[in-house]
């Protein structure tokens, strides 16, 4: 009695099965010996310079420089408080909407400066656009 077509499909994925299993041994063996072992402290060592590069070499001593620890700040910043001068702006009214209450004033800092009706302290009593 001639035997099954199923018995020689088993057969061979076995033997396929098997020449994966020794190549991935050969492999195995292969990344073994070629691992460096035996390396010096020193030859695994890497440094960064002053600007972060890694390199082999150690950086020049000549360009260290000390660091204060109250100095690094990590995430936000401390807040300090601001002056209440420096939030009054002093300039020239480029326009103003009365009916919407808002207006633009030119200053020596920034361009244009937006403010509100309830930002402004009038000091001169115009009604066309001039000075605060």
């Amino acid at each position: 009695m001639p035997k099954s077509h199923q018995t020689w499909n088993k057969k061979d994925r076995e033997q396929q099965k098997q020449k994966a299993r020794k190549e991935k041994e050969e492999r195995k063996k292969e990344r073994k010996e070629n691992t460096q072992k035996g390396k010096s402290l020193e030859d695994m060592m890497a440094y960064t310079d002053e600007n972060g590069v890694i390199s082999a070499f150690p950086p020049d001593p000549k360009k260290k420089r000390e660091i204060k620890l109250e100095d690094i700040e990590i995430g936000v910043p401390k807040f300090k408080p601001v002056d209440p001068k420096d939030l009054i702006r002093k300039g020239i009214v480029s326009f103003f909407n009365e009916s919407k209450g808002y207006g633009f004033i030119r200053s020596g800092k920034p361009a244009k400066c937006f403010c509100s009706y309830q930002q402004l302290h009038r000091t001169n009593k115009r009604t066309k656009p001039g000075k605060l």
